[in-house]
């Protein structure tokens, strides 16, 4: 498996999780709010990786062209 398709595969994974914490987020707001809070924090901790992974893959494409 080369860099670049690890690159794609661990920013999939990320968007996957991101989605499901933000879901579970939403669904956990009037049940839970200590369990949205959590799963919303999650969701913006990975929110700053997947900005970072963007980056990262602007750069990776530019140095293809």
């Amino acid at each position: 498996m080369t860099h670049f398709t690890q690159f794609r595969s661990y920013k999939n994974h990320l968007q996957r999780r991101y989605n499901k914490l933000i879901e579970k987020s939403a669904s956990y707001r009037f049940i839970d709010e200590s369990e949205s809070d959590v799963a919303a924090y999650k969701a913006m901790k990975i929110s700053q990786k997947l900005n970072q992974m963007r980056y990262l893959d602007k750069e990776l494409s530019n140095s293809f062209s």
